[in-house]
């Protein structure tokens, strides 16, 4: 139906009976909105806990905002503009100011209490307008949220299989440790005020609502409170932080996360002091992750993505040690391979082809060194490890589905999108029309999906378009290298011409290293504008449609050049006489050492070079960023403050020195690229879960710093796990399947090793000469001159026969290798339930406690109508006596 205006029921939360008596903190007029402004000196002791000036009314979020000087006596308490300013200043400051107007209007009719204070120099003067919400609006909008509250409080019961494992075994466990305060579990359900005395604790109104749910009910009601005309979007305090009309609005931390030097009891440190010491110092880094006191400090979702993280940091420890032993093996096969002798001893006896028309001819000894270099990555047990690190991903998956369900259970969102989610602000203001939803039966906003799909299939033209950008870049990258070995090779100088394939592949990397850095930036805010543009109807709907463009984009963006280098690169290069051309440029080929090692380089330098660059940004920017933010605000003095004695910031002030949270995506991205470069090309590169390793140790603590010391508190946002990121894990691993089999049987020398063993020699002596062909009599006749180039060719050119015997055996590799893997894969998903037997239990348990509650709230309604327990007993007696 056509969308019609409906009134709002949130003006008229105030109750007599719950305000009664208390302090007015704000008070509206026809002009402007009032607000107790608290003088700065008056500041004592509350400047270190969150309350307001009277000592007890909690701060649930603060708005900022900057004006020009101090007002003059008897104006508004924003300033005036000075003449000397534009036209076009005073409008933009005239429609910020009424726009705040109408909002701070909208929200004192609600019952948010407010105080503000104010932080001026000669220029600027900060606002800090401090909000709280009373009783009654916290139950409204609890219930409006659908919060679960606790029925029942548990022991906690949490823990993980390596404790179990040590604890069975008797040993002890050194990843443990004791963390204060560790927060209770509880049997729960949805928060409904007419069953108010069912939750514990429901006689304590300042405790009952912990502080992430405030949190959640004063970000709901800014981010839906309009400010303007609802049709044109003009809704939410994220529209008007855009617009300019605020700088800044979060909540608080619960204090500083430095503990004094004279110490503390643990017992006594704040949660924000608690995760500091137990988690986010570096003396931690082999310590359990405080998972449970994540959650109740930062909500659901990001206590998701530090458990997702500490599980694949876990499962990457076994993958590391076997890539190590597996590469240790190729370092003792590097010295005792028949090929690699018969190489580094032929001297003069293989005489090369060029590799251009003006290139000289060179000696296959020349590149004995490199040939030995590729053999760390290249043998038999690089087929045994990528069967492993496949069957590992698939493991890795089905556990963290256990997982996640088991968390999701304990942090009662096992529901949430399904059910409990609400819309999106912006789809809520922006939709045409309104529809029964069939699931909750409420009416709620609605955008056609016929209209949805045409602007997301819009979209996609425009992902294929910067696709199609992201190719015009690797074909660059790809004739550069050409170029560069050409001219590398053509220098008549034998040390650059044996290795000019690979000076050419290693700049090529950073150039294209570059390139991946520089398009990423320019398609993300792209792929943020089509995302909003599509009209998605929830946050997680949201994110997993910008998520799944991003990652195509960046896949592209990240893997085409391992892929051309481990599918096809080598394989158009022809024959002397008859070389492939790209672009009137010869065809690359391989380098001497194979392609497996120019792989293994490029992932080194892509993968390794990318984790480096990221792990710098994160350490040094918010250093840097946090210090710009720190003078701009502490040069802004209070006009009251004694130059004499100077007065410690107030938590406001504090927390707005700290950066904006930036959100979980680009961890997500950075995790998700990486968990491709381990299990994809781990074939080429054996050495990637431990660098993926080692980089995640230090990733967990960077990240748990930057939350917890160098950004504001977000708020607490709910989740049922990873979203869309664990989907595309899922067909990550199924692709490292196909490519794994690929690379074993036509970039490596595996199969074609086998097939000399099992036909010519066991022992592969005159294997070098049997990869080698030689050249064309029309080219010997040309140059007067016998060479050799890597091919099975006869003489003539044509492929001989033992190239397609390689190939049919190739082939049926690949289809052995994906079929053997691919049904031990599905066993492990059969015989690894998704759900463990302990949390089935406590799922019928909690239903069954809600229920209950259900049951004795109906009788007390009727003894409330007239039916008093006795006489409902006595009747139930007599009903029975006389059945």
């Amino acid at each position: 139906m056509p969308r019609k205006k409906i009134k709002d029921d949130r003006t008229h939360l105030i109750s007599e009976d719950q305000d009664a008596g208390e302090t007015s903190y704000g008070s509206l007029h026809h002009d402007f909105v009032e607000i107790s402004e608290v003088s700065n000196s008056s500041q004592g002791e509350q400047d270190t806990a969150n309350v307001f000036s009277n000592g007890h009314t909690r701060i649930d979020f603060v708005l900022v905002w900057e004006t020009a000087c101090r007002p003059q006596e008897g104006q508004g308490d924003e300033g005036s503009d000075s003449e000397s300013r534009g036209t076009w200043w005073k409008t933009h400051a005239v429609l910020h100011k009424f726009w705040r107007k109408k909002f701070l209007n909208k929200l004192q009719a609600i019952g948010i209490r407010m105080e503000k204070y104010v932080a001026e120099d000669k220029k600027k003067a900060v606002h800090y307008l401090l909000l709280s919400a009373p009783w009654s609006v916290l139950c409204y909008y609890a219930e409006d949220l659908s919060l679960r509250l606790p029925l029942q409080a548990l022991a906690n019961q949490s823990s993980n299989w390596s404790a179990r494992m040590l604890r069975r075994l008797g040993m002890p466990n050194l990843l443990a440790e004791e963390v204060p305060n560790l927060p209770l579990d509880h049997y729960t359900c949805q928060f409904k005020v007419n069953k108010l005395q069912w939750f514990l604790g429901n006689k304590e109104q300042d405790s009952f609502f912990n502080s992430t749910q405030r949190h959640q009910i004063l970000r709901e009601i800014l981010a839906t409170t309009p400010y303007g005309n609802i049709e044109e979007g003009q809704v939410g305090v994220d529209r008007l932080l855009n617009e300019g009309v605020f700088t800044a609005a979060f909540p608080l931390h619960d204090g500083p996360y430095k503990v004094p030097p004279e110490g503390l009891d643990a017992n006594t440190l704040n949660q924000r002091q608690i995760l500091f010491q137990y988690w986010a110092c570096w003396r931690n880094w082999n310590k359990y992750q405080p998972l449970d006191h994540i959650r109740q400090y930062f909500g659901e979702k990001i206590a998701f993505y530090f458990a997702w993280l500490g599980f694949y940091t876990a499962w990457l420890l076994p993958a590391a040690v076997v890539g190590t032993l597996v590469f240790i093996m190729g370092v003792f096969m590097m010295f005792d391979d028949v090929p690699s002798q018969e190489i580094c001893e032929s001297e003069d006896q293989f005489q090369m082809c060029p590799l251009c028309k003006k290139c000289p001819y060179w000696l296959l000894s020349s590149i004995c060194s490199m040939f030995m270099a590729g053999r760390l990555f290249d043998h038999g047990g690089t087929v045994f490890f990528s069967i492993f690190m496949t069957l590992w991903a698939v493991m890795f998956l089905e556990y963290w589905k256990r997982m996640n369900a088991t968390l999701a259970h304990r942090w009662d969102c096992s529901d949430f999108e399904d059910i409990e989610e609400r819309p999106r602000p912006e789809f809520v203001a922006m939709a045409p029309m309104t529809m029964r939803n069939p699931i909750t039966g409420v009416e709620e906003p609605y955008f056609p999906k016929r209209n949805q799909i045409h602007r997301i299939l819009a979209g996609s033209m425009v992902i294929i378009m910067m696709i199609s950008v992201v190719v015009m870049f690797l074909i660059s990258i790809i004739l550069y290298r050409a170029i560069v070995s050409l001219l590398v090779a053509s220098s008549r100088d034998f040390r650059f011409v044996a290795s000019a394939s690979r000076i050419a592949s290693l700049t090529g990397s950073v150039v294209n290293l570059i390139f991946i850095l520089m398009l990423s930036k320019i398609y993300i805010a792209l792929a943020h504008f089509l995302t909003k543009w599509e009209m998605h109807r929830t946050q997680s709907k949201f994110e997993d449609a910008f998520t799944f463009k991003v990652f195509i984009f960046q896949f592209v963006n990240f893997y085409s050049s391992p892929i051309y280098i481990a599918f096809f690169k080598g394989r158009f290069v022809g024959y002397p006489g008859h070389y492939g051309t790209l672009f009137s440029v010869r065809n690359e080929e391989c380098g001497p050492g194979g392609c497996l090692i120019e792989l293994a380089q490029e992932l080194l330098v892509i993968m390794v070079g990318k984790q480096m660059i990221n792990n710098v940004q994160e350490i040094v920017l918010p250093k840097l960023k946090g210090w710009w933010q720190k003078y701009n605000l502490r040069s802004k003095t209070t006009s009251n403050e004694a130059s004499s004695a100077p007065v410690p910031p107030a938590p406001w002030q504090s927390n707005c020195e700290l950066l904006v949270p930036e959100g979980l995506f680009d961890e997500y991205l950075e995790m998700v690229l990486q968990f491709g470069f381990v299990t994809i090309f781990v074939a080429a590169f054996p050495l990637a879960p431990l660098f993926a390793l080692l980089n995640n140790w230090a990733e967990i603590r960077v990240d748990a710093q930057k939350f917890v010391c160098e950004y504001q508190r977000p708020v607490a946002e709910r989740a049922q796990g990873i979203g869309i990121w664990f989907y595309i894990l899922e067909v990550i691993t199924n692709l490292a399947v196909i490519s794994n089999a690929f690379l074993i049987a036509f970039t490596s020398d595996f199969l074609p090793r086998l097939y000399y063993q099992y036909t010519y020699a066991s022992n592969l002596r005159g294997y070098v000469n049997f990869t080698l062909a030689y050249a064309p009599a029309t080219f010997v006749s040309q140059y007067n001159i016998t060479c050799r180039y890597r091919a099975f060719r006869e003489v003539t050119g044509q492929y001989s026969l033992i190239h397609w015997n390689l190939l049919a055996i190739r082939l049926g590799f690949i289809i052995v290798f994906e079929h053997v893997v691919f049904f031990i894969t599905r066993l492990i998903e059969l015989m690894v339930p998704d759900l463990p037997e302990s949390v089935e239990i406590k799922v019928k348990r909690e239903r069954y406690l809600a229920k209950q509650a259900l049951a004795e709230n109906q009788v007390l309604l009727e003894a409330k109508g007239g039916l008093s327990k006795a006489r409902t007993r006595a009747a139930a007696n007599k009903d029975w006596e006389a059945a």
